[in-house]
């Protein structure tokens, strides 16, 4: 079969429960989907862990950079239709851009994300990924680095794979809609991409699109509240996030622990910043690591001799989680000194170390915020009939976007059950 579209000689088809088919043309795009540091994502799910409070949510980051890349195929060949030139290597890099933009994300996403390497995020790997890619495949991801850091002279190439209507996000709230079930999250992609365009070199919508970017405003907003910083979600966080600083203050006091893969163990036990850098090796051994390491090392530490990793691991492996408290505000000291004492309590009774270092492990202040739309920097534009774009929140009949672009902050209290 030939897609005379794309030029490309032949395609294999994914079968997708979101989009339906996507094609992936055979090639340089095929050999990427089919390398190691993509199949690598299969291994890590796209909520981290928000399987814990939807069962459904079973999809993994290699699913979505698929639907990534279906969606962008579609926006540009809806641009091409509106005579918007893009050239094949334009279109090529942009797919490839779309597809690698997540491949730097480790074990659980964003949870573990500074728990193995200092001043690091995961758009760093993925760009240090890319340019070894770039390398293997001698240059020929050129393109798609420069549309991805946004260095390319198109810049609405960029936009479609990073803004604040992106392919990117188009995906994952359709897909993590339909995964957890949440159906406020449902949003009208198709009519968001059939509704683009490119208007004095940017990414704008068409004002018959203008209902369906409102929808995906407000269900952003829903997701973030009933999905992505969901209480329960927040509690497993940190007890994760427990787990792993008692791991660490175990190996850094010289005890040893039971178990560990070899290529976790390194991040355990070797300092790594990426604030110069990242070196090749340590780019190496990231590519190695995904879920199943970190659930291997936690059932093994079940069995540890000491107490407090032993509990966290097996509060983790039984869902026995803490629980969430949200407050008015932050949580004062005169309050947490309370919890804190409660907290003492608790953990004599059961038995286990309840100095201030111990409570450490079970006691978390912190906030979560939320913004479904920055309308002051990162704007989505509308396209008048008269041939004029105007900021979207002041756009007609969407006089509401403005509050839904206020952050939202909820300020909580992670404790023990039964304290309160």
């Amino acid at each position: 079969m030939v897609n005379k579209i794309n030029n490309y000689p032949m395609y294999k088809i994914f079968t997708d429960p979101v989009h339906g088919f996507i094609n992936v043309p055979k090639g340089l795009l095929l050999k990427l989907v089919d390398h190691p540091y993509m199949q690598r994502l299969r291994r890590i799910r796209q909520l981290g862990l928000g399987y814990l409070v939807f069962p459904g949510a079973e999809h993994s980051r290699f699913s979505h950079a698929i639907g990534t890349l279906g969606l962008a195929n579609r926006a540009l060949n809806n641009l091409r239709e509106k005579n918007t030139t893009i050239t094949h290597k334009e279109y090529e890099g942009t797919l490839i851009a779309a597809l690698l933009h997540d491949i730097g994300h480790g074990p659980f996403s964003h949870t573990l994300e500074n728990t193995f390497i200092h001043h690091f995020n995961h758009e760093m790997m993925t760009l240090a990924f890319m340019h070894d890619l770039n390398r293997e495949f001698k240059g020929a991801l050129d393109t798609a680095i420069a549309i991805f850091t946004n260095t390319y002279p198109k810049k609405f190439l960029n936009q479609l794979v990073s803004s604040q209507l992106d392919v990117d996000r188009l995906d994952y709230l359709k897909r993590d809609s339909i995964f957890t079930g949440v159906s406020e999250g449902s949003i009208g992609v198709d009519r968001i991409i059939k509704t683009m365009r490119v208007f004095q070199g940017n990414i704008v919508i068409e004002k018959k699109g203008i209902y369906a970017v409102e929808n995906y405003i407000t269900a952003r907003r829903l997701m973030y509240m009933q999905v992505y910083q969901h209480k329960t979600t927040l509690s497993a966080d940190k007890l994760l996030r427990s787990i792993f600083r008692r791991v660490s203050a175990l190996l850094h006091r010289g005890d040893d622990i039971f178990f560990a893969s070899p290529r976790l163990r390194y991040f355990l036990t070797t300092p790594l910043s990426a604030k110069k850098n990242i070196s090749q090796s340590m780019m190496r051994k990231y590519a190695q690591i995904d879920d199943h390491d970190i659930i291997t090392s936690i059932k093994y530490w079940e069995a540890e001799n000491d107490s407090i990793l032993t509990d966290l691991s097996r509060r983790f492996m039984n869902r026995d989680y803490f629980r969430t408290i949200f407050t008015k505000g932050a949580a004062s000291p005169k309050q947490m000194d309370s919890y804190r004492e409660k907290t003492i309590q608790q953990l004599r009774k059961l038995g286990l170390p309840h100095d201030d270092d111990a409570v450490s492990y079970y006691l978390f202040k912190d906030y979560s915020h939320n913004e479904a739309y920055k309308y002051e920097n990162e704007s989505i534009w509308i396209l008048e009939h008269d041939n004029t774009a105007i900021e979207f929140s002041k756009a007609s009949d969407t006089k509401n976007i403005r509050a839904l672009a206020e952050t939202v902050v909820k300020h909580y209290v992670v404790a023990l059950k039964g304290l309160t």
